[in-house]
């Protein structure tokens, strides 16, 4: 194991900037997750922590050492891409053990690797399959066994499940989560799917343009996002925004108008805040509650409804939202489109955000973030 660190390091190719500035510390047996949209330069990040990339800029450390000019191969990382790259003529067996045999490795040592990889990826009685006689679910753990018995010192995974249908997905990602915690390797993950994201991670790094846009605890991302970038990324479905007018600020609290006049308070931090201003409030899908029991009312058309069975989501145009509002409610709900529904809004669950993006800082305590 060991820890993974980033000073300023930028990546460019000709006169385009593709990572920008990134500090990051990742924590000796830290299961790290980049999370963005493609082309945000996540894999890019990851190619150059691997050293299949140079650094344009700044300096990477592996541990204690400097790593900008080390070979790949002398790093002590281990990388899983995208695509399983198996070797389809040679068995699970030869798959998993030819790197070991390159290194001129003593076959005992060779038998006693493979033998504990595939015990622990449950492949033992695989050994001699072909690439083509297994799963897609099979391959992807054949391919992290390949990187497993060279026992490196810091994983790299680079979009993994992304071949694989949504069940398996679930099923392989609830795999590798248990994989980490066994061995206590130090792990980074690279998605785009921020449910992988949330469900994997001790620490999620969003990247936002090459950017590295906040860092944190899957929960504290969830009900803390530092602008809103990451409040809109973090989520599924996505937070709500609308546009609201200032009326009154206080150091512990902002008092917000809707689109119809309808004023509330919200705590959050007023100090960065001014009254008149044009900001966006936003709120979760989940987080929207029955129009009896919110601080604030709004009603719309319903131009969707998604009954799912354990929950049901319904869009609703709004006029001062960015995009149909969406309001989800487990179990079901008696509407239909072209109904005109009012929900309320919980003013403890709300979001704040300046014009630029900044969000002020939310003060209602969230259970389970520390």
């Amino acid at each position: 194991m060991a820890s993974v660190t980033l000073k300023n390091v930028s990546k460019a190719y000709g006169d385009v900037l593709i990572s920008k500035n990134v500090d990051l510390e990742i924590n000796e047996g830290e299961f790290v997750v980049f999370v963005g949209p493609s082309g945000c330069g996540k894999s890019t990040l990851l190619r150059c922590i691997a050293g299949l990339e140079d650094i344009t800029s700044g300096d990477l450390y592996i541990g204690e050492e400097r790593m900008n000019d080390v070979e790949p191969s002398k790093r002590g990382v281990g990388m899983v891409f995208q695509s399983y790259a198996l070797y389809p003529h040679l068995n699970l067996y030869d798959n998993m053990s030819f790197g070991l045999k390159l290194a001129k490795a003593d076959k005992g040592e060779i038998d006693r690797r493979v033998e504990h990889a595939a015990e622990i990826l449950q492949l033992g009685h695989l050994l001699e399959r072909q690439p083509k006689a297994l799963s897609g679910g099979q391959r992807q753990r054949v391919a992290i066994g390949r990187t497993l018995v060279s026992q490196p010192n810091v994983f790299l995974l680079d979009e993994p499940l992304s071949n694989l249908d949504a069940a398996l997905r679930v099923n392989m990602r609830s795999q590798i989560t248990k994989l980490q915690r066994q061995l206590g390797c130090t792990m980074i993950y690279v998605t785009h799917d921020q449910v992988e994201a949330m469900t994997m991670a001790d620490k999620i790094v969003v990247l936002d343009d090459g950017f590295v846009s906040q860092v944190g605890k899957p929960l504290e991302l969830y009900h803390y996002p530092e602008n809103r970038f990451v409040a809109g990324f973090i989520g599924s479905p996505k937070m709500n925004f609308m546009s609201v007018f200032i009326d009154e600020v206080e150091e512990n609290r902002v008092k917000v108008q809707l689109s119809d006049g309808d004023s509330f308070w919200i705590p959050v931090d007023g100090k960065t805040v001014n009254r008149g201003d044009r900001m966006s409030l936003g709120i979760r899908p989940e987080h929207l509650v029955s129009a009896a029991d919110g601080d604030a009312k709004v009603a719309g058309e319903v131009m969707i409804v998604e009954k799912l069975g354990n929950e049901t989501q319904v869009y609703l145009n709004l006029e001062s939202a960015d995009a149909d509002v969406i309001y989800r409610q487990p179990d079901t709900l008696a509407v239909e489109v072209g109904d005109k529904l009012t929900i309320g809004i919980p003013a403890h669950r709300c979001h704040l955000f300046h014009s630029d993006g900044r969000a002020c800082r939310r003060l209602h305590k969230e259970a389970g973030v520390e």
